[in-house]
């Protein structure tokens, strides 16, 4: 049903990009991915928020021992002039193999930020998983390990993705449809369980 439009509060107009049974199957695969590259167990580290429902998910799926970390950043703004960590890793991961998860991955700057503080903990490797590659528009030359899907050029909300805020606990991935102006408090038309 990807591609469907739907709409909103008016003159707000969704599309669907993936139903919630496409994310599971993505996230099913990303869960078989990351079993064949670690059987001895992984470290998932998910960057919150967007990451939140993502790692949850994922973290289930796994048959391998797990061990779940969080860290928190405050992204570029301007006014801060650089990216900083605002919560770290509590256990630590040196000489874990850890996966970087991300609800994410759009210029690769905050993956790479992430990686370079992670690295100075020792890991015995590192990969990034996301639950959104934006495609070729990043600035530097890197890409997800894994990936639920990808979706270039498109701002998605909802599976743990927000707008201001809003639409995290979206069970479904939804875009505003192109043209279409993204008011403050805008919301696909519906409960928030949009699809069946």
């Amino acid at each position: 049903m990807a591609g469907a439009v739907t709409d909103g509060p008016p003159g707000d107009p969704f599309e669907l990009v993936a139903s919630r049974q496409q994310l599971a199957e993505g996230v099913g695969r990303m869960a078989e991915a990351i079993e064949s590259d670690h059987p001895d167990g992984v470290t998932l580290v998910a960057v919150l928020k967007g990451a939140s429902v993502l790692v949850a998910d994922l973290s289930r799926l796994l048959r391998v021992p797990v061990h779940i970390e969080f860290l928190a950043i405050a992204p570029f703004d301007g006014t801060a002039r650089r990216t900083r960590v605002v919560r770290d890793v509590e256990g630590g991961v040196a000489g874990a193999d850890v996966v970087l998860v991300t609800g994410t991955f759009d210029t690769g700057l905050t993956a790479d930020f992430v990686r370079r503080h992670l690295e100075s903990a020792g890991p015995r490797s590192i990969r990034v998983a996301t639950l959104v590659d934006r495609g070729a528009t990043g600035l530097l030359p890197a890409t997800p390990d894994y990936r639920v899907l990808t979706v270039a050029d498109r701002f998605v909300v909802g599976y743990g993705l927000d707008h201001q805020g809003r639409h995290r606990n979206l069970p479904d991935l939804w875009a505003f449809a192109p043209g279409a102006p993204m008011a403050p408090g805008a919301a696909p038309k519906g409960d928030g369980r949009l699809s069946p």
